[in-house]
């Protein structure tokens, strides 16, 4: 009997030796370790490489209304992702960048938006607006992922302040004669999309004797806003002395806000004729009265037809007196 006990004694701690074993196995099976695709899923990261590293800078456009904007996903995974992006653009702008991309794991990878088409000049200057950028994990290592992680990031488009300005002259009224003078209206136009106004005027000519006495110092003062124009007199006198010849006058402005860089000018040719016939001095006034006799004289029936004439109807008087 005591062999018997001895025997079941031992199955009995044998069993539970085994039961310990196993319970132990369950136990630590039953230790939750996170999931390796829990760690995974937020192993990576899409960014966007800001002006001067500072997401509060915004990204500002060219006068032709486009800019080009970097961004990055970065793999601290373990397995291969790949991702699909989206993006959206304000101020009706068009854009373009990549569609779909592998990032291996443990990588950075660095991707480029073009972004364009953006009419800066229908817009205020310093208009902000954001744009955004969406990434969606579709795969991990080949194999659709069907949570599809995403994230999104946003920055500021900014439109540029653009100043131009632009000085037109009017065109003369004909030639203009020596000893009188002119007035040509000089409009200055704020095609920019910013108040601006006009700093300096400077007017120039290539006639000594022609004199541009500046009017135009009305626009100098004050601003011109966006789309709106300021008009100015200028007045332009020949001496008496002038000879007959064509005058080129040059105007230029520069701008308030964008000096010598946003000048303009534009140039106009006026014509200088000698004095009206019949002025004192113009020694064509003989010419002109042997011009006006002759004129006179060539609207007259000629003096020897005249007499021709009166002499045939006396000839056939007499003749028919005669007969008689």
């Amino acid at each position: 009997m005591c062999i018997r006990d001895r025997e079941v004694t031992g199955e009995l701690m044998g069993s539970r030796v085994r039961s310990l074993i196993i319970g132990t196995i369950l136990a630590a099976s039953l230790v939750a370790v996170p999931p390796a695709s829990g760690q995974d899923l937020e192993s990576w990261e899409l960014g966007i490489k800001y002006p001067g590293e500072d997401p509060t800078n915004s990204f500002v456009l060219s006068d032709d209304g486009s800019t080009e904007v970097e961004f990055f996903v970065e793999n601290s995974g373990l397995t291969e992702i790949t991702v699909q992006f989206e993006y959206n653009i304000p101020f009706g702008g068009s854009h373009d960048g990549p569609e779909e991309e592998s990032i291996s794991s443990g990588s950075n990878e660095t991707f480029e938006l073009k972004i364009s088409g953006i009419d800066v000049l229908s817009q205020d200057a310093e208009k902000k607006e954001k744009f955004s950028i969406t990434a969606t994990i579709t795969s991990r290592q080949g194999i659709p992922d069907p949570l599809s992680s995403s994230q999104n990031r946003e920055g500021d488009l900014e439109i540029p302040s653009i100043f131009d300005l632009v000085v037109d002259i009017s065109e003369p009224f004909g030639p203009m004669n020596a000893g009188t003078e002119t007035i040509l209206t000089v409009t200055v136009r704020n095609n920019g999309n910013a108040q601006d106004g006009v700093a300096e005027v400077d007017v120039r000519d290539d006639c000594p004797l022609l004199t541009t006495d500046s009017g135009l110092d009305a626009l100098l003062s004050g601003n011109i806003e966006s789309g709106r124009a300021k008009d100015a007199d200028l007045k332009v006198t020949a001496s008496e002395s002038h000879p007959k010849r064509h005058c080129d006058i040059t105007v230029s402005v520069t701008s308030k806000r964008n000096g010598a860089s946003g000048a303009s000018e534009d140039e106009v040719r006026v014509t200088v004729e000698p004095p009206p016939t019949g002025d004192p001095g113009s020694g064509g006034q003989d010419n002109d009265v042997s011009e006006a006799g002759d004129s006179i004289e060539s609207n007259l029936s000629a003096p020897g037809l005249g007499v021709l004439s009166i002499g045939l109807l006396a000839a056939l008087a007499y003749t028919n007196r005669i007969e008689d």
